[in-house]
C-alpha cells in the first residue's frame, strides 16, 4: 500500500474523459450528462474546478447565508421534529390517531382538514354532501376543535394546521379551544399555513379573491406577532406546487416569490420586518430527484437570506429560512404499492440531508386511500429509524464540500433566481398569480412530466417498467361519508340551539363591517368563535364583503405532444401514439365531428393536476375537450355536458368522494336527458370500489399510473360502442 499521496499518479481530466468515453453511448462523454426538467445540466463527474469560483462554499451552519443550515449544531444536538400529517373523518377519530402517534414517537400534531372546512362550508351545506370527512377531519365549530385536541396538552405540543381558505375561523377556533383547555395564546406553538397565493396556482382551496385574501394574511401576521409570540403565522408552501407538477427550480422560485409578497403585505400593515419575519416558515415537497431536492433546500436558505437583506432585515431569525418537509404523495404508486416504502425512505433522507426542521413521511397506501393504522406506523418508524439507528444525525450538512452538491446548489439558486426576476418584472407574485401566468407554467411542467412517463422516458418501477402481472390486494381505509356528515349536522344543531343567537349575529355583523371598513379580522373572528359562531357562518360574513372567487379555466396545449414526440428511444410507444391519433382522425371524418369529452371536478376537490394533464393530452391527441369549472355539483356538471353536446364526461377525483358524487352525476345525466353520455373516472380510487362504480354505470376507471393514451383509446372505444348501439 502506498504510504505517501505523491506515490499515486493523478490523471488529468482529459485522460479521464478519454477513458470514460470508451463506454459512453456513441463514444461521446456528453451523452452521460443529465439535463434536468429545471434546465440544469448534471455531469457524471465533478472536480475542484467546478467549485473554484463559487461563493459561500466555506461558510458554516448557523451563520449567513445559512446555506449549511439555520442552526449551528443542527441534528447533532436536536434532530428534526417528527410531525405526521393526518385527519380522519371525525374529530374523535383524529384525536385518537394523534394521541397514539404522540405516544409512539411523534413530536407534534399536523392537522388535515376535510375539503368542506377548507372551503368555508359547514357540514350541512348542500354543496358538500360528498366531501364531509373524506379527505381530512370535519371541523364546524369550537366544539369540534375541543374534541380534536382533547387530552393533548397544547402548551407543550406544537400544532401545525394546513389551512388557507377558511384560515380565520379555523385558527380562531384553535385559539378558543386552547383557552378553554386553560392554555393562553402566548403559550401556543405551531404553524398555520395561511399561504393563499399558492392556492390560486395549484390547490384551489381558496374562498375570497386574491386582494381580499392577502388582507387576511396580513391581519393574521399582525395579530400573531403581537399576541402569539411562539406561533408561526405563515408556512409558505411549495409542496402543493411540486405535487401539481412544478419542477424543483419552479417550486423554489414561486415559493420564495410568494414569501416576498407576504413580507411586503405584512410591512404594509405597519409592522417592522424584524417584528414578524422570524416566525415565517416554509414547506417543501421532497420527491424522487434526490440530488436536486438536497440542492433545492440548501439553495433556498441562500436565496431567502438574500431576499430578506433586500428588506433591510437585521435579526438573524429574520434572515434564516426554516422549513417543514413532506415526502411526495404524487410519487406514490397504486401499482406494486410496497415500493412506496422505499420511495418515502429515499425522499425522507433527501429532506434530512437538506436540513429540514420537521418532517412528515407519507404512508405507502396513500395512492389508494387514506392511510391505515398499519401503513401510518411504517411511515412514522421510517423517521425514527433514520434518527435513532443510522447516525446520520451526527454530522452537520454532510454534503458540504462535495464538488457536485456545491455546484448543483448554486446552479439551482441561479435557475430559481431567474424565475424570481421574471415574477418581479410582472409586478410581483400577486399579479403573476392573478394573471394566470404562474398556474400555466406549473401545468405545462406537469403535462411534460406525464408525457415523459407515458412514453417510458422517465422510469417508474412497477408502473411503466418491471410491472407485475397481478397486483396483491391492499387493505384500504374507507370513510362512511354519510355517517360522518349526519354526526356533524347533529353537533351543529346542538351548538346553534345552545348559543346566544343575537350575540353571534352581532359578532358576525361586526366581522362583515370590518372586512369592508377596517379592523383586525382574526381578532374579530376569535370573538365570534368564542360565542359559537360556526366556520361556515364566519366565512359567509366575510363573503358578504369580499365575494367568493371564481377562477377562469384554461388548458395548455401542445406540451404533452411535444414531450411525447421528443423521445425517439421507444419506437413502440410512438407507434401506439401515432396509431391512436389516426384512429381519432378517422372517427372525426366518419362522424363529421371529433370525439368530444368534458373533464370535470365534482365537489370541493380542487386538486386539478390530473384533470388538466388529461385535458391537455386528450386535446393533443385530437379530441375536442371542455373543462368544467372547479367545485361543480353533479347537477351543474350534467347540465354543462348536455349543453356542450359531449360524448363523454371524465370525472377526476383525488379526495375520496367518488362513491357519492359519481353515481350522482350518472343519475343527473339520465334525469336531464343525457343517457347517451358515458362517464369515466380517473384518480385515487381503491380497487375495492371498482365494482361499485361499474355497477353504478361507469364505463372506464383509470387509476394512478394509467398511461393517458391507454385511457384515451378506451374512452374512444366506449364512445364508438354507444354510437353503434
Amino acid at each position: 500500500m502506498p504510504s505517501k499521496p505523491d506515490e499515486f499518479q493523478i490523471p488529468s481530466l482529459a485522460q479521464w474523459a478519454q477513458a470514460a468515453s470508451k463506454s459512453a453511448p456513441g463514444g461521446q462523454i456528453e451523452a452521460l450528462h443529465w439535463l434536468t426538467p429545471d434546465g440544469i445540466t448534471v455531469k457524471p463527474l465533478y472536480t475542484a474546478a467546478d467549485t473554484a469560483d463559487l461563493p459561500y462554499t466555506d461558510t458554516l451552519p448557523g451563520f449567513e447565508p445559512y446555506l449549511r443550515g439555520p442552526q449551528a449544531s443542527m441534528y447533532a444536538v436536536r434532530p428534526w421534529t417528527i410531525r405526521q400529517y393526518a385527519g380522519f373523518s371525525t374529530a374523535e377519530e383524529s384525536n385518537a390517531f394523534y394521541r397514539k402517534a404522540l405516544a409512539g414517537g411523534a413530536q407534534g400534531v399536523s392537522v388535515a382538514f376535510d375539503l368542506a372546512t377548507h372551503r368555508g362550508y359547514d357540514s350541512d351545506h348542500p354543496r358538500v354532501t360528498g366531501d364531509v370527512g373524506k379527505a381530512g377531519v370535519a371541523i364546524d365549530s369550537v366544539e369540534d376543535m375541543k374534541v380534536l385536541f382533547e387530552q393533548i396538552p397544547l402548551e407543550r405540543v406544537s400544532v401545525s394546521m394546513t389551512m388557507n381558505g377558511a384560515v380565520l375561523p379555523v385558527l380562531a377556533g384553535y385559539v378558543v379551544a386552547a383557552e378553554e383547555q386553560g392554555v393562553s395564546q402566548t403559550q401556543l406553538s405551531g404553524t398555520i399555513q395561511n399561504d393563499i397565493l399558492k392556492e390560486f396556482m395549484v390547490r384551489n382551496t381558496y374562498i375570497y379573491p386574491p386582494a381580499a385574501s392577502m388582507r387576511i394574511v396580513g391581519d393574521i401576521i399582525a395579530y400573531t406577532a403581537r399576541n402569539m409570540p411562539r406561533f408561526n403565522s405563515i408556512s409558505i408552501s411549495g409542496y402543493h406546487m411540486q405535487e401539481a407538477g412544478a419542477n424543483q427550480a419552479l417550486e423554489l422560485a414561486f415559493t420564495l416569490a410568494d414569501g416576498k409578497e407576504y413580507v411586503k403585505t405584512a410591512i404594509a400593515t405597519g409592522l417592522d420586518v424584524d417584528e414578524f419575519a422570524g416566525r415565517l416558515s416554509f414547506f417543501w415537497a421532497i420527491g424522487m430527484n434526490f440530488y436536486l431536492e438536497v440542492a433545492k433546500m440548501r439553495a433556498a436558505r441562500l436565496l431567502w437570506c438574500r431576499i430578506m437583506k433586500g428588506f433591510d432585515a437585521k435579526s438573524p431569525k429574520s434572515l434564516m429560512l426554516r422549513t417543514h418537509c413532506q415526502t411526495s404523495g404524487w410519487s406514490l404508486t397504486e401499482q406494486d404499492p410496497h415500493n412506496n416504502v422505499v420511495r418515502t425512505t429515499i425522499e425522507a433522507m433527501a429532506a434530512v440531508f437538506g436540513g429540514t426542521q420537521s418532517l412528515h413521511t407519507n404512508s405507502f397506501d396513500e395512492a389508494i386511500a387514506l392511510p391505515t393504522e398499519f401503513s401510518a406506523r411504517i411511515a412514522l418508524n421510517t423517521q425514527l429509524i433514520i434518527q435513532e439507528e443510522t447516525h446520520i444525525t451526527s454530522v452537520i450538512d454532510p454534503w458540504a464540500g462535495s464538488y457536485m452538491m456545491e455546484k448543483l446548489t448554486h446552479d439551482m439558486a441561479d435557475a430559481a433566481w431567474k424565475i424570481i426576476e421574471e415574477v418581479d418584472a410582472l409586478g410581483g407574485m400577486t399579479r403573476a398569480v392573478d394573471s394566470g401566468w404562474a398556474k400555466l407554467k406549473i401545468e405545462a411542467a406537469a403535462a411534460e412530466k406525464q408525457a415523459r412517463i407515458d412514453s417510458g422516458r422517465d422510469v417508474i418501477v412497477g408502473v411503466n417498467k418491471y410491472k407485475l402481472k397481478t397486483q396483491d390486494a391492499i387493505e384500504a381505509r374507507d370513510i362512511d361519508n354519510v355517517a360522518v356528515r349526519e354526526g356533524q349536522i347533529q353537533r351543529l344543531q346542538q351548538v346553534r340551539a345552545q348559543r346566544d343567537t343575537a350575540a353571534v349575529r352581532a359578532a358576525l355583523d361586526a366581522l362583515s363591517f370590518a372586512a369592508g371598513h377596517g379592523g383586525n379580522l382574526l381578532e374579530l373572528s376569535i370573538a365570534a368563535m368564542r360565542l359559537r359562531a360556526t366556520v361556515g357562518e364566519v366565512s359567509d360574513a366575510l363573503e358578504q364583503a369580499f365575494g367568493r372567487h371564481r377562477a377562469d379555466t384554461h388548458k395548455v396545449s401542445g406540451v404533452y405532444a411535444a414531450a411525447y414526440d421528443a423521445d425517439n428511444s421507444h419506437a413502440d410507444t410512438m407507434e401506439y401514439w401515432n396509431a391512436l391519433k389516426a384512429d381519432i382522425a378517422a372517427f372525426a371524418q366518419a362522424q363529421g365531428r371529433r370525439p368530444r369529452v368534458m373533464i370535470s371536478k365534482l365537489g370541493q376537490d380542487g386538486h386539478d393536476r390530473g384533470a388538466k394533464v388529461v385535458a391537455t393530452a386528450f386535446a393533443d391527441l385530437g379530441f375536442d375537450v371542455d373543462i368544467g369549472p372547479l367545485f361543480q355539483t353533479p347537477e351543474e356538471c350534467a347540465r354543462q355536458a348536455i349543453e356542450n353536446d359531449v360524448h363523454a364526461v371524465g370525472v377526476s377525483t383525488l379526495a375520496a368522494g367518488h362513491k357519492t358524487l359519481v353515481p350522482a352525476i350518472i343519475a343527473e345525466l339520465k334525469k336531464q336527458g343525457g343517457e347517451g353520455i358515458i362517464v369515466f373516472v380517473g384518480g385515487v380510487i381503491p380497487r375495492q370500489d371498482y365494482d361499485f362504480l361499474y355497477a353504478a354505470g361507469v364505463k372506464g376507471i383509470y387509476g394512478p399510473g394509467t398511461p393517458i393514451p391507454v385511457s384515451a383509446q378506451d374512452v374512444l372505444a366506449q364512445i364508438k360502442k354507444v354510437l353503434a348501439d
